[in-house]
């Protein structure tokens, strides 16, 4: 299975390795607008989670790995009016701000449903698509186990 589904998980993880410096350049940019900045993280987030399981299991389906996850980003949304102490101090760090959230904004919620729709609509099966097209000319480091 792990051998089967080695394509598919490097270009998850090429995936990843796109969109991650694209949602932090896109959210911690100054210049541009507040809403786009705010919406353009909320999506990435969104995709990168989805990404994140599919590396993980590959052969899951992308419908509903992009639902459950979108129902859990929504679920983490809520969990920001619980105002726990103990909370607050996981919050406090980096990594906590960045899965969790510091504050409750209705806002967020689209942008988490148009990441989940654009993995759904094909975005994701057309750079799969042709990422498998340019990985399919490179040498694979696994390829003299199996020859053809």
């Amino acid at each position: 299975m792990f051998i089967k589904s080695y394509p598919k998980r490097a270009i998850f993880c090429l995936s990843i390795l796109a969109i991650v410096p694209l949602g932090y350049v896109i959210r911690f940019n100054h210049i541009l607008p507040e809403y786009i900045r705010d919406a353009g993280g909320g999506i990435a987030y969104e995709i990168f989670w989805i990404l994140s399981i599919l590396v993980i299991y590959p052969a899951a389906n992308r419908r509903q790995t992009a639902l459950w996850v979108c129902l859990g980003t929504c679920g983490i949304e809520l969990l920001q009016l619980y105002q726990a102490p103990w909370l607050q101090a996981i919050r406090a760090t980096l990594p906590g701000r960045l899965i969790l959230g510091t504050s409750f904004s209705s806002s967020d919620f689209p942008p988490y449903f148009i990441g989940s729709y654009l993995v759904l609509s094909g975005v994701s099966k057309v750079t799969i698509t042709y990422a498998m097209s340019l990985l399919s000319h490179l040498p694979s480091p696994i390829s003299h186990l199996f020859p053809k």
